[in-house]
């Protein structure tokens, strides 16, 4: 070959030649080869390109271009320099739940301390007041909201919604449902390791069609486990309100959970507490008061350890028990219990609107 016929054809013709291991294709079909080619005099240089500056063939493909060139031009003084090629970047994701103004947790330490009543109520009391409300029920293994909206049968249905078939959440008492309870056999038990559990959480969460929402509500499971950490991983949450009984086992779980939220790498702001079955009250004789679990002081001094209000305190009457079994929350009647349910929900929006108006918006956690 002579010595004055080099020129950028000759060059990406004897880099084609070189493959990339594995791929069947060579380096200038896969782009790896910049445009930047120069000449000079019988001097070479070019840029390859990597997906990552690890690349294991990095090494034996700047040799094999090296070697390349020096069989077209065997004069040739060749410079191969290698860059990391720039990634595209990647779509911004659609946000989860974009109708969706408010996401609120009722969570708890232990379970048994009438968390799920409380939510159930306190979603049909906003619902009552005007607000649109949706209640997620996340306790994958003990799903308990549709009996007490009287919903065990619903069956489940969907429909496409701007190119996808969303689920139709089910609605009593004006509030949209969806739980596990839904999709299992009504009395089978859910035997799911963590993933499974939290995959099926998140269906229910982004394969629905929520639509516009003032308050979205979520039934935690108790304590704190991976069904916790996926929910903050997938949404923002607005808050959360912790449920406790007055009883130091009780309230030394609840401790564990508000510090689980309280935590640096989770930071979800902790709204208040809610006093549940305060104290107990007969049915006969509404004025009469008897602490069963506990003096309400108890409650008043996690509330100010961790700087919190006390939301609500809920009384113990056996028909709020009653009225869930038979899938009719006791919000509906007009009771003393209903009456604290309702002063829950006002307490709740009132807490929401301080943190929305003093706290940056909510971000999903990245737990790693």
């Amino acid at each position: 070959m002579a010595e004055d016929t080099l020129y950028p054809r000759l060059i990406t013709d004897a880099l084609a030649t070189v493959r990339y291991p594995g791929s069947g294709r060579n380096i200038v079909e896969l782009g790896m080869v910049a445009d930047d080619i120069r000449i000079d005099g019988r001097r070479v240089s070019f840029t390859l390109l990597f997906a990552k500056p690890t690349d294991p063939f990095k090494a034996s493909l700047v040799k094999s271009a090296e070697a390349a060139i020096r069989l077209a031009a065997p004069t040739a003084e060749v410079t191969v320099n290698t860059a990391t090629a720039a990634q595209p970047e990647a779509a911004p994701k659609a946000p989860v739940l974009p109708g969706v103004k408010n996401i609120v947790a009722v969570s708890s330490g232990k379970g048994g301390v009438g968390k799920s009543t409380v939510a159930a109520n306190l979603a049909v009391a906003l619902a009552a007041e005007g607000y649109r409300v949706g209640l997620l029920d996340a306790d994958i293994f003990g799903p308990s909201i549709p009996k007490m909206f009287g919903v065990e049968n619903a069956e489940l249905y969907m429909h496409e919604v701007d190119g996808r078939n969303l689920i139709i959440p089910a609605e009593s008492y004006g509030v949209k449902l969806l739980s596990i309870g839904f999709v299992v056999e009504a009395g089978a038990a859910a035997v799911w390791r963590g993933a499974m559990a939290s995959n099926a959480l998140k269906q229910l969460i982004e394969q629905a069609d929520w639509g516009e929402l003032d308050y979205f509500l979520i039934d935690m499971p108790p304590g704190t486990s991976d069904i916790h950490l996926t929910l903050v991983q997938t949404l923002a949450l607005t808050g959360t309100v912790v449920v406790t009984t007055p009883q130091e086992v009780a309230l030394a779980d609840a401790r564990k959970g508000i510090a689980m939220f309280r935590d640096p790498k989770i930071n979800v702001p902790v709204l208040g507490l809610v006093d549940n079955m305060a104290w107990f009250t007969p049915e006969k004789h509404p004025d009469e008061k008897y602490y069963l679990f506990g003096n309400e002081a108890n409650v008043d001094r996690l509330a100010e350890s961790f700087d919190v209000p006390v939301l609500a305190r809920i009384p113990l009457v056996a028909s709020v028990g009653e009225h869930s079994d038979s899938g009719r929350p006791i919000v509906t009647e007009n009771t003393a219990s209903a009456a604290a349910f309702f002063h829950l929900a006002h307490e709740l929006i009132d807490a929401v609107d301080r943190r929305n108006s003093e706290l940056p918006p909510t971000e999903k956690v990245n737990v790693h």
